[in-house]
């Protein structure tokens, strides 16, 4: 069972948070080992494994950018399982000069800028995801899937450059 199933919503590439947190507490207070705690040892086991089946989907489909891989890999799209992987040369070298802007950035503000530039450009690349899937471009959905991965890496690299510089009193 798909993660779109097993909470009762349907696939789709854009979900209403409220939704989603609907269908997950419904079913987590079902299914929650708590409940089973007086129970045969094999419907406690089912609960305990429908429990972590809710959890993996909900934490899957809440992120958008876990949401859009599992959506395309559920369109058939594959994708490197690494997420390290850029075989695409311009992506390549986007992702080593982004890099090298990073490491010359000397202030906060520097690295916050950058930031913001890559939030901005995640939140333009996922928006643009839906008419990648409604045309079944699968070669520029699992280009625009790898360069997501990398700016949100980027993010991840962002913010630990910025606890670092802020550690140092830079």
């Amino acid at each position: 069972m798909d993660h779109f199933a097993r909470l009762g919503l349907p696939a789709a590439l854009d979900l209403e948070p409220a939704s989603l947190d609907r269908a997950y507490f419904a079913l987590q207070r079902q299914w929650h080992p708590d409940r089973f705690v007086a129970k045969p040892a094999a419907e406690r086991a089912r609960a305990s494994t429908e429990a972590a089946a809710l959890n993996d989907a909900y934490r899957t489909l809440k992120d958008p950018l876990s949401r859009a891989v599992y959506f395309a890999e559920l369109s058939g799209v594959e994708l490197p399982g690494d997420g390290k992987t850029i075989d695409d040369p311009e992506l390549l070298m986007e992702a080593m000069e982004a890099r090298e802007e990073l490491h010359d950035a000397g202030t906060a503000q520097a690295v916050d800028a950058l930031a913001a530039k890559v939030r901005d450009d995640m939140k333009a690349s996922l928006d643009g995801l839906g008419s990648l899937f409604l045309a079944g471009d699968k070669t520029a959905i699992r280009k625009a899937l790898l360069r997501l991965r990398y700016l949100d890496k980027f993010a991840e690299e962002a913010r630990a450059r910025r606890m670092n510089l802020e550690r140092s009193g830079a």
